[in-house]
């Protein structure tokens, strides 16, 4: 990984060589990556960039829009661009002012689906949500569906929408499918299924064993799968839904040629492959997926409509908290 990621960052510096000066800008980042990820994102397009100054900021997203909402009351602007988990959230911050559109040359790549028309966010990676399952089970579930049959009962975890972005969007496209709908959600719950917080914590109970059967983000259990985890991952039949992880230009942006060409950077083809290297599957089509996953175009998205998902957002936990309590 280290040897693979030296290459592309040498790579990156020569093409960034060819580019025309940005006249020693400074570029405010605020991303939900972790640690890790977001020092190599940088890394990366300073190397690209050496003529860009990038100072960031890490949190999740929950607590990252705390800050931001904060500072957007006080009249204070930080970021020039946002890097974070999910469009419903850059869809609120899009209606509500506070993005600014950029019709970045790089979109012509990309399904129309996985950016937004007027170029306010793009999304930048495909982390789906699919089922696990420990290997020393009695089942390999390959259908959503499954989970609901008696054999499953009160063997299957699953992360909380209250808490995870991820598990709020799947909600959001399970209830819009029309083999599932609103009433799968039911079902799970006639099948004592449980909830938990996060989808650290669902993958950790299948793991070990605690639950054999669980609905979770899929590079925890691929990356941990290849490193010897008793874990495998199932893209179900039905089809996957995905969190994206956008990127988006604020509108108080100082440093808006520099937010411009990071915004251009995470979408070419060597950011998307710096996405790959990095263990999660890019959302530039032609960029091959990392180990462990299946070719980009076996694995069928469930959709999504982001303004219905949104409007329903108090509606779907509410829902969520009457059934599983959180």
């Amino acid at each position: 990984m280290r040897k693979r990621f030296t290459t592309t960052v040498l790579a990156l510096l020569l093409a960034g060589m060819a580019l025309p000066a940005l006249a020693n800008q400074k570029l405010v980042l605020y991303t939900s990556q972790p640690n890790s990820d977001a020092q190599q994102t940088v890394d990366a397009f300073q190397a690209a960039h050496p003529e860009i100054e990038v100072e960031w900021v890490r949190d999740g997203t929950t607590r990252l829009m705390t800050r931001l909402r904060s500072e957007l009351s006080a009249d204070v602007s930080n970021p020039d661009v946002l890097l974070i988990a999910d469009s419903m959230t850059m869809e609120s911050l899009k209606q509500e002012g506070h993005l600014q559109p950029y019709l970045s040359p790089e979109r012509e790549a990309y399904a129309a689906e996985l950016y937004d028309p007027e170029g306010y966010y793009y999304g930048t990676k495909l982390i789906t949500t699919g089922i696990v399952y420990n290997t020393g089970a009695e089942h390999r579930p390959q259908s959503w569906q499954e989970l609901t049959q008696p054999e499953y009962a009160g063997q299957v975890t699953m992360p909380s929408p209250l808490y995870s972005g991820a598990a709020l969007i799947h909600m959001a496209a399970i209830s819009a499918n029309p083999g599932l709908g609103e009433a799968y959600y039911d079902a799970l719950h006639a099948n004592r299924t449980e909830a938990q917080g996060g989808n650290g914590g669902v993958f950790n109970a299948v793991a070990a064993g605690t639950r054999p059967y669980g609905i979770v983000v899929d590079f925890l259990p691929i990356r941990e799968a290849a490193k010897g985890s008793p874990v495998a991952f199932v893209f179900p039949e039905e089809g996957v839904s995905a969190v994206t992880e956008p990127v988006a230009i604020m509108q108080g942006a100082r440093n808006l040629d520099a937010a411009q060409a990071f915004v251009d950077f995470v979408l070419a083809r060597d950011g998307q492959e710096l996405v790959s290297e990095q263990g999660y599957l890019p959302a530039h089509p032609e960029v091959a997926p990392p180990a462990g996953f299946p070719a980009r175009d076996s694995i069928a998205l469930m959709p999504l409509d982001i303004k219905s998902a949104l409007a329903r957002e108090a509606e779907l936990k509410q829902r969520f908290d009457d059934l599983f309590g959180g």
